[in-house]
This record gives C-alpha cells, sequence and structure tokens, in this order.
C-alpha cells in the first residue's frame, strides 16, 4: 500500500504523499489517542461543544481523504473558537495535503503564536511547509527551532538537522546559479497528458517515452482510469515527428513505464506492474526489435526481479551492466540503486547495492548510465539538496571506483521533484520531464548540459552489414575493443532484418573493431581518438563482409608492429586472438599471411622486413593452438601498394597485414 502512493503507477514519485506521509501517520496518532480520551469537549483546547463537533466531524473526512470537507469543518470549528489549536493544526495539514502550502503555513503560525510549547512537532510541520515551496530562508528557522526543542523525538531532531544542511546549501546554491535553459520539445512530443521517463539512442534521432492518458476521458483522474503507456517520436533535421503508440506488443492494457533503450535502438527494458508472470509489486521487463517489429516482453525474472519493487531501469552501451532502483531487502534505506552484471545468455547476476556513497537513509531513484560507462546520474532525497528529489552525478576513476556524487546545482534542481534525466552520448545536452514550467501537466524539456555536469564525449559508428557478393543485408556480431585494456567495451549485433548497426565509441581512446558472422571472414576495423578531445562527429560507414571462399582477403587493421621492427606491439594480440578463433571455429580453412610496406626504404629492406613481420603472425598463431600446416606467409615488401604512395594516408594504407584463403583441408 505504502508504494501505491509513493509511486504513480510505473514509477514516478508523488512529491506530496512522500513529504506529508510521516505528518499524516503521526498526526493522525495523535488524533486517535486525543480521541480516545475526549468525551467532554473540555478534554481538547477548546470548550465550545459546537467547536468540537465540527472538529471530530472533520477528523472522520479527514481519515476518509476528502480534504474539502475535513477543511470546511475544521474551519466552521475555528468560527466557532478562534483559539482552538488542534483545528489549527489539522487545517494546516489538511491544507499541505491539497497542496495549498501558503495557507497551511498561516494554520500552523496561527497554532504556534498561541501555544509553542503545545505539539511541538508542529514546527517539523512548518519546515516543510516552507520547503515545499522553496522559501529556504523561512524553512531553516522552522527546523531550527525544532532542532533546539527537548521535548521532541531525537530522530527528528536529526532529520531537522539535515534539512538546515539543504536549506543551507540551497541558499548558496540560489545564489551561484548554473546555466539552464530548458526548452520544450514541442506539441509533436508533449501534449495536455503528462509525458516523461525520457530515453534516447546514441545517434538522437529516435526518443521513446512514457504518456500517462486516461482509459475514460470523462472518467475521474484516479489510478484505476489512468494507463501509462510507451510512444516513439523521430528527429528529422532538428524536428521531433508527431509522437506515435508503441503498439503492441509492447504497450498493453496494462502500464509500462521507465523506459531504457540501448545505444543501437534495439533493446528495451522498462518497468511493468501488477502482471500475471510478476515476481513483485513491480518488475522489469525487456523485448527486442528486428527491423520495425517489437518481440514479446519477457520478465527479465530472479534474482533481478524479486518480491519487492524493482522499476526504473538503464542498461550500460554495453548491455553487461543494468542498473535499477529497489525497495529490496539489504539496501541502504528505502529506495536504492542497485545493479546485475550479465552472465551472458540471458542470465543476470546476484544484484549488488551501490552501497553508502551512493545509497542514503533517503531514497535514490532514477538511474542513467551514460554511454561512456563511466558516469551515472540519479535521483535523490537522502543526498544533501534543494528539498525533494534533486539530481546527482557521479563519475568512476581510472581504477573503476565510483566518486562522491554531486549535486547538479540550480535551477535545474529546485524545491520541486527532479528525476528521470538523460544525457546525449555528446554529452552536451539534457532531456527530463517536469510540471514546474507548466504546473498542470508533465512535458518533456531539452536544456545545454553545464560543463561541470557532462560526461566523457561520445562518438558512435553507424551502418549497415551487407554481403559483398550478393549486397544482401546481414546481421552480424560486433565487438569494439579498448586496445590498450584488451578489453570489449561492446558486443552488440546488427539488425538481422536490415543489417543496421550503431556502436558508440568514447573519445580519447584506440579502438579494435570486430564484426563476424558464420560463413564469412571477420572484419577488421581500427579507430584512433586517443589524441582527439573532442570527437563527437559520427562515423557513417557500411561494412561489406566476404564469404569464406579461396582467394579472398582481410586486411588485419589492429595488428601494430614496434617501429622498423617485426616485433609485435602487445595492443595487437585483440586482433591475433580474433583470428585465431576464427581459425579455430573453421578448422578446415588454410591461409596465407601476406605482409606489406610502403615505398620508403630500400625496396629489398621492405621485402625482407614484410617477411618477417608476417613469420612473427604466423609464430602467434601456431603458439595459440592452430596447425602450422594450416599457416603460410609471405612478405610483398612495396610491390603491391592498394593506393598511391605520394601521401602519408596512402602509405599508412599500403603498410598493412592481411590474410588470404589459399585452400580447404579435405578428410
Amino acid at each position: 500500500m505504502f508504494h501505491c502512493r509513493l509511486i504513480n503507477l510505473c514509477g514516478y514519485p508523488d512529491r506530496f504523499n512522500r513529504i506529508t506521509m510521516f505528518m499524516k501517520r503521526f498526526f493522525i496518532l495523535i488524533v486517535l489517542v486525543l480521541l480516545s480520551f475526549s468525551v467532554y469537549a473540555q478534554d481538547l483546547s477548546t470548550r465550545s461543544n459546537r467547536a468540537a463537533r465540527f472538529y471530530r466531524s472533520g477528523i472522520e473526512k479527514y481519515e476518509l481523504l476528502e480534504y474539502e470537507e475535513a477543511l470546511d469543518l475544521f474551519k466552521r470549528a475555528l468560527a466557532a473558537d478562534g483559539n482552538f489549536k488542534e483545528a489549527f493544526l489539522l487545517a494546516g495539514d489538511v491544507c499541505f495535503d491539497m497542496k495549498r502550502f501558503r495557507e497551511a503555513a498561516g494554520y500552523y503560525q496561527k497554532k504556534i503564536s498561541l501555544d509553542p510549547d503545545f505539539f511541538p512537532m508542529v514546527w517539523f510541520n512548518l519546515g516543510n511547509t516552507w520547503m515545499a515551496i522553496g522559501e529556504y530562508g523561512e524553512a531553516r528557522r522552522s527546523y531550527l527551532a525544532l532542532s533546539e526543542r527537548s521535548d521532541v523525538p531525537a530522530r527528528y531532531r536529526n532529520i531537522a538537522v539535515q534539512r538546515i544542511e539543504n536549506c543551507d546549501f540551497a541558499i548558496e546554491a540560489k545564489n551561484n546559479p548554473v546555466p539552464f535553459d530548458p526548452v520544450d520539445l514541442g506539441p509533436s512530443v508533449n501534449t495536455g497528458d503528462d509525458e516523461y521517463w525520457p530515453t534516447l539512442t546514441a545517434d538522437e534521432e529516435v526518443l521513446i517515452f512514457t504518456r500517462q492518458t486516461m482509459r475514460n476521458p470523462s472518467g475521474r483522474r484516479v489510478p484505476a482510469n489512468l494507463r501509462e503507456d510507451f510512444y516513439i517520436s523521430r528527429n528529422h533535421q532538428g524536428e521531433w515527428s508527431g509522437a506515435e503508440n508503441i503498439g503492441p506488443p509492447i504497450s498493453s492494457d496494462l502500464n509500462e513505464g521507465a523506459p531504457s533503450v540501448t545505444a543501437d535502438g534495439r533493446f528495451i527494458f522498462f518497468t511493468a506492474c501488477n502482471r500475471e508472470d510478476g515476481l513483485g509489486s513491480c518488475d522489469i521487463y525487456f523485448a527486442g526489435r528486428v527491423g520495425d517489429r517489437w518481440g514479446e516482453p519477457v520478465n527479465i525474472g530472479a534474482p533481478v526481479n524479486s518480491q519487492a519493487w524493482e522499476a526504473q531501469p538503464s542498461i550500460s552501451p554495453d548491455g553487461k551492466v543494468l542498473y535499477f532502483a529497489s525497495n529490496r531487502r539489504g539496501g541502504k534505506g528505502q529506495m536504492d540503486i542497485w545493479y546485475s552484471v550479465s552472465a551472458g545468455n540471458g542470465i543476470w547476476g546476484t544484484p549488488v547495492n551501490m552501497g553508502e556513497l551512493i545509497n542514503t537513509a533517503g531514497n535514490e531513484m532514477s538511474p542513467f548510465i551514460h554511454p561512456d560507462n563511466m558516469t551515472l546520474y540519479f535521483s535523490s532525497d537522502g543526498h544533501t539538496g534543494m528539498g525533494g528529489y534533486d539530481l546527482f552525478v557521479t563519475r568512476k576513476d581510472d581504477e573503476g571506483n565510483w566518486q562522491e556524487p554531486e549535486n547538479m546545482g540550480y535551477p535545474l534542481n529546485t524545491h520541486f521533484d527532479e528525476l528521470g534525466l538523460i544525457v546525449n552520448a555528446r554529452g552536451d545536452r539534457g532531456y527530463f520531464a517536469s510540471d514546474r514550467m507548466t504546473g498542470k501537466v508533465r512535458d518533456i524539456y531539452s536544456f545545454d548540459l553545464h560543463p561541470d555536469a557532462r560526461p566523457r564525449e561520445v562518438s558512435y559508428m553507424k551502418g549497415t552489414v551487407f554481403d559483398s557478393d550478393t549486397k544482401k543485408r546481414l546481421g552480424a556480431g560486433f565487438e569494439l575493443i579498448d586496445l590498450d585494456s584488451g578489453q570489449t567495451i561492446i558486443h552488440s549485433m546488427s539488425d538481422p532484418s536490415t543489417g543496421e548497426f550503431l556502436v558508440p565509441i568514447t573519445t580519447g581512446r584506440d579502438y579494435a573493431l570486430n564484426v563476424s558472422r558464420t560463413g564469412y571472414l571477420f572484419y577488421s576495423g581500427h579507430f584512433s581518438l586517443s589524441g582527439f578531445a573532442h570527437q563527437t562527429d559520427p562515423y557513417l560507414k557500411d561494412i561489406p563482409l566476404d564469404p569464406i571462399q579461396e582467394g579472398e582477403k582481410t586486411v588485419l587493421r589492429n595488428i601494430f608492429f614496434e617501429f622498423d621492427s617485426y616485433e609485435l606491439k602487445p595492443e595487437s594480440k585483440v586482433e591475433l586472438d580474433k583470428l585465431a578463433g576464427f581459425l579455430t571455429d573453421n578448422p578446415a580453412i588454410r591461409i596465407r599471411i601476406n605482409g606489406h610496406t610502403d615505398n620508403i626504404g630500400q625496396p629489398q629492406y621492405n621485402m625482407d622486413l614484410s617477411e618477417r613481420r608476417t613469420e612473427s603472425v604466423a609464430a602467434y598463431l601456431v603458439e595459440a593452438g592452430i596447425a602450422g600446416s594450416r599457416i603460410e606467409y609471405a612478405g610483398f615488401g612495396e610491390t603491391m601498394p592498394v593506393v598511391s604512395n605520394e601521401t602519408e594516408d596512402g602509405r599508412a594504407e599500403n603498410r598493412r597485414t592481411e590474410f588470404e584463403i589459399i585452400g580447404f583441408e579435405t578428410d
């Protein structure tokens, strides 16, 4: 029941219910205690039987959440007795629940002026009221008054001290604002309904988001009459197309929310609640896309999902780590951020709590891992902030450890709740949903992200894979490998129907790109971005795969030698292991390693150097377990250029190592 109140359907928190949950429970408890002893009016602070009757009737309406009727009865009680302290308290609480904060503050202040020692927790309620409208100076004074009292529970004095820190931070942040100019995505995306939880492909061409509509437009706006579905919009030359329902099987008669799409847009992870195959109140599901058709959503299952609440997934760019929010056991607070590591074949490891550096005794939600795989954005009401949920950013250091989270500043953060931030691959633009600009419904906005909050820049390679002979488009496996560490950064597939692929590439590193498919020679590519501080322009490249047949050649673009030497560099291991794996998977193939140079130097020297380099490659393959009878090698020096040697780029193209299929062994 608590999380039905805390979360709107599939995952957007209700800030007012969250803030007032303590107040309502605590106050109703006090009221019930008072009522248990209140047979006569003199047991209350009023001597008016008329005022007491209105007051008790107001309590009955308040317990039924009939706020207007309750407030009217408390006002009648106050009209009968203008010094009725309990009526002032509950009138303030009802106004807070109705989001009439200044009116609530007036009732609380009137009670305090009548008797500052009667129910001293009113200072806490008053502080929360000022905090809800961003009056940080007034809120600080109220929390300070509470913290100095010895007649309130120590727990709430400690909370008051924490909120004083929030007020101090907020006052300082407002005096030092960060650049923030949100732009409405326009009527193609935003409507009179709520739009929120955006997710974006790495090329920023596809936007998927949640829209909440009324099942019966003429009915009441209650949870049973609200429906959450995914909508999709495409960017054409800077303009978003009219959003369309993503349709079945993703959208259903139930509620779907908080989507996270992979960088290439081919997989989607999302939240769904109260489904027949669910393990808890809300679970994480995923689905894949082939061409324009989405497959049936699948519950990701245990151990990620549990009997608790799991939602708001964010998938890492390499597809190996899933971040999500949950209130499962073992957490540090109420809602925590957890992650699970993929073991492959759809199997996910036991979730790991992100620890006390990220999670607090409060709530941490809406994680978003950037395509750089090094920067995590999330929302928290437990870290020092502006009140409610604030947006934070944390980054990995060179050892892979997360650093102290940083508040993203005012006016990006406010006394409202800020959740669901995503950042584009280039790292310069954020997207989020807010109702603070309209005061009515949530819409999706974009904004230029200030430099201190930016992740590492990420570019991407985009194109299609096809058969070099038939031109048929192919599904193929992609591996993007960091040449320095040898780690696979991205493992993905091109679309089996269209052959399309999109691979994000973080700047500042050197990468090997391998594309492979059974029955074809693998493709070898190389990206050297280590010399670029800013390199966000996309690489657009179509990749032909050559069928395995005699005479076909593949250039091994990630084999490197020391200068003027035949000694292999350590970063060559990635490519050589790939070639060894290819030969292991195709045991009948016989190959020749061909070596080529440019025309700098003496022809005979170049011939000898190319021969020795191919011998080094052959020796590596034999050491890796490939039979020497399957491998020949030959150096051709400068005799077989593929382009002119007149330029440095041309000479670099001619300096190459390749393998050629020269035959097939028969049994």
